[in-house]
């Protein structure tokens, strides 16, 4: 009963409670307005019939595989599922009661569309717990709902990252109650490890928020023990074959790290994406000068900063392991921040760079929906079983993220195909291909050329092994290799039969 008690408690702190009338009435305005905010930004989602995220389709196929079961004589001869219990699981146990419900490819857009409002509200619910009261802290924070991971399409970490949030918020108000260890123990032991089956990142980030807040209560050794009911994860990692990993930090490392974090915010529109990275910095600089930072949040902020050159890009097969460390760091950084007055000439501007980064990306959805759907045309003419070699052009120089390069994927649930653009690599992914071999693994899809280059597919490895090439780009190739035939041609798109390939009924 008593913890009953105190989780409902919890939920009506996020109530705006004030003993001034006038105060009380302008902070429940900003709080309803806050709440507004991020439930708008499920927008590009509701907009979208396609989520625009690149490796979007990669994920639905494994979906698709996962769910099957072997019932579809293609799928099993193509592909082999091997379930494990590792620290990357979010949204793959999620979408078995949303598949259910609604059907694979809708739930997979409801929880597109779900991740971004929880992220918001979680925002929000630190800001309430810190300060008592929304600030410009979690206003500031609102664009990294729609960070770069998010975008590109990394939903257990950023499904990890909402429910971190939502833990962080809870522990604070625990903490002002006083709870007793074995209470807290209680709470957070499994609540840790649903987080960690979330996403092993997002757990870590978990535990470095606890770990700063503790500090910046100034708690000293008693802080590196106080998140302790978190260690749960280290014993299944331990005694659970495949949750284990290699570390890398891929080639060229120091250039990379540059370039992560000049792409921090990357979206759409370069000058203000670059723009948006100023104003965070600039904002939590300011702050630090004028020494009004949060020490609850900004020594997780300092440490996380600090871990993005510190953590290597690869862990357990996972990529962007210390990228997602400097988005989420930029977020920790606004949240940082303690201005609970902070003026309206200080907010408004906020809240327009908020709102205008949702209507590119809702925009930009919607538009590449609408040409992902014309493109997607060509699946009408590939057989059910056909195997594919899908390209897919990838400019370097350009800005925003290509959001088809995994489109191939789609063969795979709508014709269970066999395609070169899955997530399937051997002791990493628990999707693995049964045929294909190499040639067939991500990024073979993937033609990253420059502007000025030919796109030349007279010896594109994955087509000696399919039965049908379905290219995606912005020009048409130059070549095609010997002997195929373009059966079908759209805006951007082409699909070419290959030898002697059966004809769709």
């Amino acid at each position: 009963m008593r913890f009953r008690a105190m989780l409902w408690g919890f939920f009506q702190t996020m109530r705006v409670i004030d003993p001034s009338p006038a105060a009380r009435a302008g902070e429940r305005r900003l709080y309803w307005f806050a709440v507004l905010l991020a439930l708008a930004s499920c927008l590009p989602a509701v907009v979208a019939r396609y989520p625009q995220m690149s490796d979007y389709p990669a994920h639905l196929a494994r979906y698709a595989v996962m769910l099957d079961g072997g019932r579809s004589a293609d799928l099993a001869r193509y592909y082999a599922f091997h379930w494990a219990w590792t620290g990357n699981l979010g949204v793959d146990i999620l979408i078995r009661p949303f598949a259910a419900l609604f059907g694979l490819e809708t739930g997979g857009r409801i929880i597109s569309g779900i991740i971004p409002p929880l992220t918001a509200l979680g925002l929000i619910a630190v800001d309430r717990q810190l300060h008592g009261r929304v600030t410009i802290a979690s206003l500031l924070a609102m664009p990294f709902a729609w960070s770069p991971m998010m975008l590109i399409g990394l939903l257990n970490y950023a499904l990890g990252q909402a429910l971190a949030l939502w833990v962080f918020a809870l522990w604070v108000w625990l903490d002002r109650k006083g709870p007793v260890w074995w209470l807290r123990g209680a709470i957070f032991v499994p609540i840790g490890l649903v987080v960690w089956l979330s996403h092993l990142s997002a757990w870590g980030v978990l535990g470095v928020l606890l770990l700063g807040y503790e500090l910046g209560m100034g708690r000293g050794w008693r802080a590196f023990i106080a998140p302790w009911p978190l260690l749960a994860p280290l014993v299944v990692m331990v005694l659970v074959p495949g949750t284990a990993g290699t570390f890398s930090y891929g080639p060229y490392w120091w250039v990379y790290k540059q370039a992560i974090w000049l792409k921090a915010m990357r979206d759409t529109v370069y000058a203000l994406d670059y723009l948006s990275l100023v104003v965070v910095a600039l904002a939590f600089l300011a702050a630090a000068a004028m020494r009004r930072l949060d020490g609850r949040l900004g020594w997780a902020a300092v440490m996380l900063l600090a871990m993005t050159i510190a953590v290597p890009r690869h862990i357990s097969g996972g990529d962007y392991a210390d990228y997602r460390l400097v988005t989420t760091g930029l977020m920790v950084c606004c949240l940082s921040i303690r201005w609970p007055r902070a003026p309206g000439w200080a907010i408004t501007p906020v809240v327009m760079l908020y709102v205008a980064r949702l209507l590119i990306t809702t925009q930009d959805w919607h538009d590449d929906s609408a040409r992902m759907e014309k493109i997607m045309v060509a699946l009408d003419h590939v057989p059910q079983g056909a195997r594919v070699a899908s390209a897919v052009l990838v400019t370097r120089e350009q800005w925003p993220l290509n959001h088809f390069e995994h489109i191939g994927a789609y063969a795979v649930v709508r014709r269970h195909a066999l395609v070169n653009a899955n997530f399937a690599v051997p002791h990493v992914h628990m999707l693995q291909l049964k045929q294909g071999g190499r040639d067939f693994d991500d990024p073979s899809q993937r033609l990253l050329l420059h502007h000025t280059q030919k796109v030349d597919l007279a010896n594109f490895a994955p087509a000696r092994q399919a039965d049908w090439l379905w290219y995606v780009g912005e020009r048409a190739p130059d070549t095609l290799p010997q002997g195929a035939v373009v059966v079908w041609q759209g805006q951007g798109s082409l699909l070419a039969r290959l030898k002697s390939a059966p004809l769709a009924k």
